[in-house]
């Protein structure tokens, strides 16, 4: 990737579920966010849907798409995102992230979850940016956090770096209609202490926020803000909520870096 470009922001979204896309609001939401950022020449998505050990990358040329979900209407299991795979960007991962004892494997035909097209159906419909997908190899925060400091620089080459998940998830506990308490407790913490830039609360935000088991009992689809906080560290003051509310009593809020 040669040429000059700008610092691409780093991003951490709730990315819904295939039904997104009939929303009457969410969707315009995402398109107004991709509309009013630099447009990237590549995008890097981390998704709470690919948890794999040692870290692994997607495929760099296109595949299918991975329908990892059950129980839906069929339409759901058409939808296509045929985006250009990103060799190029792979390397680039390779390079930043291998080193002795942090192996980097390959999983040539691993396409999208939905985790990682989904959102991108939305935000970039025309599916003509090269995407490459890899995997969480922990859930650690501090580990994820780390991963994103060694992807930054991929920043100052017009890489869009995406942590995909739910700002609130617990599917089990949802019973009844409207917002339960431990969604809009956990969120308007997490609200708070990204305001005050409190990264030591939110990597230990199992223990230090309200509800945190409940909001989210097995934490894979909070682990990708850690990646993006670690590839954005240095504009933490920045961050912003390009998309917030509620969405099926979980929180959508989403979130920018730079």
């Amino acid at each position: 990737m040669t040429g000059p470009v700008t610092r691409i922001p780093a991003l951490y979204l709730s990315h819904g579920a295939p039904p997104l896309a009939d929303d009457p609001v969410w969707p315009a939401e995402l398109a107004a966010w991709s509309a009013n950022l630099p447009r990237p020449r590549a995008i890097l998505m981390v998704s709470a849907h690919w948890e794999e050990a040692p870290l692994a990358l997607g495929a760099t040329e296109p595949v299918p798409l991975v329908h990892d979900f059950w129980g839906f209407p069929e339409h759901y299991y058409q939808v296509r995102y045929d985006a250009p795979g990103a060799p190029e960007l792979a390397e680039s991962v390779r390079g930043l992230l291998r080193a002795p004892g942090t192996p980097v494997q390959d999983i040539p035909d691993r396409g999208l979850d939905h985790g990682a097209y989904v959102p991108l159906v939305e935000m970039y419909p025309a599916a003509d940016i090269p995407v490459l997908q890899i995997s969480m190899p922990t859930l650690d925060p501090a580990r994820l956090m780390d991963i994103g400091r060694k992807l930054a620089p991929l920043r100052d080459e017009g890489v869009l770096i995406v942590g995909s998940g739910f700002f609130t998830h617990n599917l089990a506990a949802l019973r009844h209609s409207g917002v339960p308490a431990w969604s809009a407790e956990f969120d308007a913490w997490g609200r708070e202490a990204l305001a005050a830039s409190d990264v030591d609360a939110l990597l230990d935000f199992e223990h230090k926020s309200p509800a945190g088991r409940l909001a989210h009992p097995r934490t894979e689809h909070f682990a990708p803000l850690f990646v993006a906080l670690g590839a954005a560290e240095a504009d933490l003051t920045s961050a912003h909520t390009p998309v917030d509310g509620f969405w099926m009593g979980l929180s959508k809020r989403s979130l920018q870096f730079g």
